[in-house]
């Protein structure tokens, strides 16, 4: 079996030089603008929906290679799923991203986006890790912007003293 933390260095640095989906949309549906004022990263996301299915989904911003390589992979994932699908695969990341989600254990529906499982071992790089994924709520429930530290944020998951 490969070893985890190369497996997970090598994600990062692939998705990093080249993420995908990079870019944004002109006929977006939905937009939103998502921070992390610990770290500095900031993204925003652009999505276009069909009925209840991301049909198309972009990501641009300044932000750590954990946070690029998080948003693109989340945008691979999520494109072509449903709006419900996409919002279970926001809570499992975050679950398994801050240690809560058992995800050697537990069903879920992740796949690849386990690599990001040993984020949770680094509490300070947790919020770089699911900073995409605050956005792409935000983003699929109208909201224009928002950050990791928002108290009235409904995915906001304070870790340690980050």
């Amino acid at each position: 079996m490969a070893d985890p933390k190369a497996l997970y260095q090598e994600v990062i640095l692939d998705h990093n030089k080249k993420p995908r989906n990079y870019g944004a949309l002109d006929d977006a549906s939905h937009k939103a603008e998502g921070h992390n004022p610990l770290c500095g990263d900031h993204l925003t996301l652009t999505l276009k929906l069909d009925g209840e299915q991301v049909g198309a989904i972009a990501f641009t911003g300044e932000s750590c290679a954990i946070c690029k390589a998080s948003a693109s992979m989340m945008t691979v994932a999520v494109k072509g799923k449903t709006r419900a699908d996409a919002e279970t695969l926001i809570h499992e990341f975050r679950d398994m991203a801050t240690g809560t989600l058992d995800y050697a254990n537990t069903p879920h529906h992740l796949g690849r986006l386990t690599v990001f499982a040993g984020v949770r071992d680094l509490p300070t790089r947790v919020k770089c890790a699911i900073l995409p994924w605050h956005t792409l709520h935000a983003a699929l429930n109208s909201v224009t912007s928002t950050s990791t530290e928002a108290e009235d944020d409904p995915m906001h998951a304070p870790i340690g003293d980050a």
